[in-house]
């Protein structure tokens, strides 16, 4: 594994006892409390320079971060929901709003850098104005029976702020990666795998499956409606692909070759001058990797990570192989051969699968999929401002499965679908190879 950090479709059953529902609210107060103060543990270990730089369009500052997910809940829920709220500073809907059109206009993302003001102090107090405040609510029970759907609100935003935990740590290392001296985020944990498990491919029967959400708990919208689809007997193979096994594509003039790449790949490695993973770089003769530990020697055993869609496709082609689609990952996640339960929040590598199953399905790297990222059939987005979270991305990305090591724990499921743009490398992306059964 690798070795660095190991709305919509809730589903909320009425039960008729107070006793239950009492248990409920408790338990949505802790949650709350609990995913709040691991965004301020994620942020604990920079200073306040670190968290105001923005090293390139697609990050965010962490301390823009910090100020997002708060902004979250003011917006969406103690504005409507909490009589008497005093809106903490009404120029931070501007500064603080990502990509909500209904909301209002909005700072561009690309500058978020340039916002050194408010200080990171003002910013902590902005939290925790938000934080008594959403408290407070969350212990009035009876307006949490009062007003529907506020239950669901909220654990959208909790959701909300774990994915924002995982960014701001592929945020933080693309940050920490431009500086000369490669700084460590955190001391590493943990040793190297002495090898990886062997490569052994896995027979899934084709027909008519069903993907997507299933049964109660949280969703996003995207992962719904459940619905038929029709696969081919396909394989998987029983790990991601190493550092080692990728070191010999690129030995053998991967990034040189041009058959092996799509055509917009390829004229993105000419563009970019692209000869290695993002954060690879030779030293001495030798493949060295930054990681969240600093710069440290390339771990053969490890999954590869930080590479795009196109290096995933690639690699496939040049290894007589294919990516999976989403449909077949998520049925062979759910098919009892597949280790695709979380795994704990880590800073260290999670054990691996047995050898008998599918290994590392998650909790190592986000698996590029060879799908689109489309509505499934019957998708309807949510109505309001909360309908901008997924719908309206819906072109020109693809999907990833899985999870990852910087995923939070409990944050990641069979249907979970994650999708980025196929030229994008700083998220902790790998690859996972199929192949017709035939």
């Amino acid at each position: 594994m690798t070795d660095e950090m190991a709305g919509a479709g809730l589903s909320v059953q009425t039960v008729a006892t107070n006793e239950i529902e009492d248990a409920a609210d408790r338990a949505l107060i802790a949650r709350y409390r609990s995913v709040r103060a691991q965004t301020l543990a994620l942020a604990a270990p920079l200073g306040a320079e670190d968290q105001v730089v923005q090293s390139m369009a697609d990050v965010s500052p962490t301390k823009w971060h910090l100020a997002h997910t708060t902004w979250f809940f003011e917006t969406f829920i103690l504005r409507d929901h909490a009589p008497g709220y005093r809106v903490f500073d009404a120029q931070f809907n501007y500064l603080f709003n990502s990509y909500y059109e209904a909301v209002g206009p909005r700072h561009a993302r690309a500058d978020r850098g340039l916002l050194t003001r408010p200080a990171l102090d003002e910013v902590h107090a902005y939290r925790a104005h938000v934080d008594a405040r959403m408290e407070a609510l969350l212990a009035d029970e009876a307006a949490l029976r009062r007003m529907d759907g506020l239950a669901e609100l909220v654990e959208l935003g909790l959701n909300h702020e774990q994915q924002h935990q995982e960014l701001l740590l592929m945020d933080i290392k693309h940050v920490l990666s431009c500086n000369p001296l490669r700084p460590a985020y955190a001391e590493r944990a943990g040793k190297n795998a002495d090898r990886a498990p062997p490569l052994r491919w896995l027979s899934f029967a084709g027909g008519t499956h069903e993907v997507g959400h299933a049964g109660r708990g949280f969703c996003f919208d995207n992962e719904t409606p459940r619905h038929r689809c029709w696969l081919e007997d396909f394989r998987l193979a029983s790990r991601p692909v190493t550092n080692a096994e990728y070191r010999a594509f690129i030995a053998d003039g991967g990034y040189e070759e041009p058959r092996w790449w799509l055509a917009d790949g390829w004229q993105t490695v000419r563009n970019e001058r692209w000869r290695a993973p993002l954060y690879w770089y030779e030293q001495d003769g030798e493949w060295m990797e930054f990681t969240l530990h600093g710069g440290r020697a390339l771990d053969p055993a490890a999954p590869v990570v930080h590479v795009s869609y196109y290096e995933a496709d690639a690699y496939a082609s040049w290894a007589g192989k294919r990516l999976p689609t989403e449909a077949e990952w998520e049925t062979a996640a759910t098919s009892g051969t597949g280790a695709a339960g979380p795994v704990p929040f880590r800073l260290h590598p999670p054990p691996a699968a047995g050898d008998a199953d599918l290994e590392q399905m998650t909790g190592g790297v986000w698996e590029w999929t060879a799908s689109p990222y489309t509505a499934y059939p019957g998708y309807r987005p949510a109505p309001g401002a909360v309908g901008e979270y997924n719908g309206k991305f819906m072109v020109n990305q693809m999907v990833l499965r899985g999870g990852c090591c910087v995923t939070p724990v409990g944050h990641v499921r069979s249907s979970y679908r994650n999708f980025f743009y196929p030229h994008q490398r700083w998220a902790f992306a790998g690859i996972r190879l199929a192949e017709d059964a035939a």
